[in-house]
């Protein structure tokens, strides 16, 4: 995965999470789910306000 870091999810454990995870139903689906998924662990392991979680393209 490039520019994965050191917190972010391995592949093997997104092959077990993955699969786990709803579809989208209705609404816009998500353009990638392993760095939302990867975004909300930051944000739950260093607590930091949501405003401050960004993704690389910011």
């Amino acid at each position: 995965m490039d520019g994965a870091g050191r917190h972010d999810l391995t592949d093997e454990a997104w092959a077990v999470i993955g699969p786990l995870l709803p579809a989208t139903t209705c609404g816009r689906p998500a353009r990638n789910l392993r760095r939302q998924v990867d975004g909300i662990r930051h944000r739950v392991r260093v607590g930091c306000p949501w405003r401050e979680v960004r993704t690389a393209t910011h």
